[in-house]
């Protein structure tokens, strides 16, 4: 399904649009045509766009046309470069995944859930008429399991109100432990037939993460090489069995919105990992976007990957 609308292999532009220091020499100069075109020179179908809603709207909602240039412009080079886009809301007013964040409330409040409504119909008026370049993800990595109940509810009533403007656009939604695949389970049934379930991977944790200083789930001192990380074909069999069989069952499919490793691993094990997960995907159809192209400690583009680049591309 998303092979044939093309949303199967892509990469993140990861630290553009959202988790920056939104200045206007950034916004206008970290992701440029360029980019979009070595994208497709790799041979990828898609990028996802992390966006917050900050970029977007002004703190009454008002919509900000500046923030809204930057995903035409995107939407421009995808179809000049072939390529089609993920728009994901990766903050939204009163929630932010990432624990170094002051959002709160979201999940408990009818006013934050209201904007948060009246974001994604902006949203959906601008772009919905074009359901074969881009799709939508509703929001980025659910933390907490005790969300989940408010959170299927926000999401079926969101998703309602986008298909007033977009009844065809595909819609990604993932569930608790920042998208984990044992989440995919507790999402509701399909709003309708372009609902997707989306899961996140960076397993095992103390492998792709290892020197990580923002999260209290590592210690950074801590170093871990492939081959003794347990990352095997069966590994990741068993971690997606739950999440594939909740698909299966409710008649959609997987899209893993972010899986990578820390640039502190060495290439070859970076590489060796992907390598692992890549065959999984593939026995299952599982489609997917890399975090990510540029920095945010995941780089694609960075050196250290200069000699394995060309084969790691393969396996995105």
């Amino acid at each position: 399904m998303l092979k044939n609308r093309g949303f199967y292999r892509g990469i993140n532009f990861g630290g553009w649009l959202s988790q920056c220091d939104y200045s206007e020499e950034h916004l206008n100069n970290f992701i440029t045509e360029p980019d979009f075109a070595q994208v497709a020179a790799w041979g990828l179908d898609h990028v996802r766009i992390p966006v917050d809603y900050n970029i977007l709207e002004q703190e009454n909602g008002t919509p900000k046309e500046d923030g809204y240039a930057y995903l035409d412009n995107a939407l421009t080079f995808c179809r000049k470069y072939g390529l089609h886009m993920v728009l994901d809301l990766h903050k939204t007013a009163g929630f932010s995944f990432d624990e170094g964040e002051t959002e709160s409330g979201f999940f408990d409040s009818p006013a934050l859930q209201e904007r948060f409504f009246h974001l994604w119909e902006e949203i959906a008026q601008r772009y919905g008429s074009y359901p074969q370049e881009i799709a939508f993800e509703l929001l980025n990595e659910v933390t907490d399991k005790a969300f989940m109940d408010n959170w299927n509810r926000i999401a079926g009533e969101c998703i309602r109100r986008i298909r007033a403007y977009a009844p065809e656009t595909l819609i990604l939604v993932g569930g608790y432990d920042n998208n984990s695949a044992w989440a995919v389970e507790s999402l509701d049934a399909p709003y309708d037939a372009n609902i997707i379930y989306n899961f996140h991977c960076y397993e095992p944790l103390k492998f792709t993460h290892q020197g990580a200083t923002w999260t209290e789930k590592i210690d950074p001192d801590e170093t871990v090489a492939f081959a003794e990380s347990g990352t095997t074909q069966a590994y990741f069999e068993e971690l997606f069995a739950d999440a594939i069989a909740a698909a299966k069952a409710n008649g959609t499919v997987l899209y893993c919105g972010e899986y990578g490793v820390i640039d502190r691993v060495s290439a070859e094990d970076i590489l060796a990992w992907y390598r692992m997960i890549h065959e999984v995907f593939e026995k299952y159809g599982i489609a997917r976007s890399a975090w990510c192209y540029k920095e945010k400690d995941f780089g694609i583009i960075s050196a250290h990957l200069d000699d394995v680049r060309a084969e790691l591309v393969k396996n995105l």
